[in-house]
This record gives C-alpha cells, sequence and structure tokens, in this order.
C-alpha cells in the first residue's frame, strides 16, 4: 500500500505518492482545496493509499499559528470521513522554499506544480520514519 502526502493550503493543496514499496516519492497532482474530499474519495482507492501525511506548518520557532489550527482541522475531519485509513501530520516547515529552489515556476501551470513537489518533499523526509517503523 502506498502514502500520499498532502500540503494543504487555501486554494490548491499538493500531493504526493510513493511507489507500492515505499521507497520512491513523486509529486502527483495539485488540487483545488474545494475539491479535496472528492479527490480524495477517488485516489485513495485507485492509488491503495493506507497512510497520510499532512504537511504541518508550525513557525520557525516551533509554535503554532492560524494557518497551524486550520491544517489540525482539516486533517481532523478528513480522518472523520476516511477513517481506514492513517493519518499523520509531519512537519513541512521550509518545504514551499525547497520546492521553489528545486524549479522555479515560470507560469501558472508550473506555479501550480510547486504544490505536489512541495508535497513530494513533505513525504520525502517522513518516507524514513515510516520505513523504520514498518520493521
Amino acid at each position: 500500500m502506498r502514502i500520499m502526502a498532502l500540503d494543504l493550503g487555501d486554494a490548491w493543496v499538493g500531493t504526493a505518492l510513493t511507489d507500492q514499496l515505499r521507497f520512491f516519492v513523486k509529486p502527483y497532482k495539485t488540487v483545488a482545496a474545494a475539491d479535496l474530499e472528492i479527490f480524495l474519495t477517488q485516489a485513495l482507492v485507485q492509488e491503495k493509499v493506507s497512510e497520510v501525511v499532512v504537511g504541518y506548518p508550525k513557525t520557525m520557532q516551533g509554535t503554532e499559528s492560524d494557518q497551524t489550527r486550520l491544517v489540525v482541522a482539516t486533517k481532523e475531519r478528513l480522518q472523520d470521513m476516511f477513517p481506514l485509513i492513517k493519518w499523520v501530520l509531519w512537519d513541512e516547515r521550509l518545504t514551499s522554499k525547497q520546492a521553489q529552489k528545486i524549479r522555479s515556476p515560470k507560469n501558472k501551470e508550473e506555479k501550480l506544480a510547486q504544490h505536489s513537489i512541495a508535497a513530494a518533499i513533505i513525504l520525502e523526509s517522513y518516507l524514513p520514519f515510516s520505513n523504520q517503523s514498518i520493521s
């Protein structure tokens, strides 16, 4: 089963997926935040996802912000909607900046892709922890 990552934003949500063996990560899709629940209803089944990692946006000082509270509330709502999936919050500090360094957007399509690249960075940082807990 795969792991999916979500980089939750106000307007857009970036997603990323592992392969079935959980060795590799790839950016998946960027979806409108308003369409997230519909997207997940299909994608979690279609992609055989058993775990979702949600980017947890703490401040650089490690404290919570308004955005942090919104992400936690969204994660809890999604967890209630999809109770068979394991849901994990994972530190996402600086992932958007890392995504911009990897690929500087030149147009709207590339700017949207930044969200899924950020999700892939979140998932890459989580994967060693996940694989360690499986052993």
